[in-house]
């Protein structure tokens, strides 16, 4: 999640509601049990790691005096970690799904590209537990396990393919 609010806040300064909007929209019906609250514990947590800075922006009559966040240059290279960084074994859909929404609204880096770079780590891995399933004997544990780790594989091959479709 931090992540992906420093890459939201790499395209414009924002406050905390419109962040929470904007990765709502991002997960659509995903983000709807998503918590306004958790949107400014993260960016206290961020501010308090220097990632971040907050500004006080004036309210106007009918509204209050709001906290407007910023990225610190610390806050750009994270940014720029996470979008190189490839997420296999534990590939979280939805956050790889906002770091495409988030690189491709702030110009950070080209979607396809991330893909593409998600695809070899994939591929890469695939090759690895394939043919370490081809050396176990017919029949074991490790054998089976090594078939889930294949067939997950596969499945999220196939899914980067529809990603790439969208995007």
């Amino acid at each position: 999640m931090q992540d992906a609010v420093l890459a939201m806040l790499a395209k414009e300064p924002s406050h905390g509601y419109h962040l929470h909007a904007r990765l709502r929209h991002s997960l659509g019906p995903l983000g709807e049990s998503m918590n306004r609250g958790q949107i400014y514990v993260t960016l206290t947590r961020l501010e308090r790691a220097g990632l971040v800075v907050c500004e006080r922006e004036d309210g106007l009559p009918e509204r209050p005096e709001r906290k407007v966040y910023a990225l610190t240059p610390a806050g750009q290279e994270r940014v720029t970690a996470w979008l190189a960084e490839v997420g296999w074994p534990k590939p979280d859909l939805a956050e790889f799904h906002l770091k495409l929404a988030a690189a491709a609204a702030a110009r950070l880096a080209d979607p396809l590209a991330l893909i593409a770079a998600q695809r070899r780590e994939l591929l890469r891995r695939l090759r690895e537990a394939q043919q370490a399933a081809l050396a176990e004997p017919a029949g074991s544990s490790a054998g089976l396990l090594l078939e889930g780790v294949t067939l997950r594989l596969e499945a999220d091959l196939r899914w980067l393919d529809a990603c790439e479709r969208a995007w």
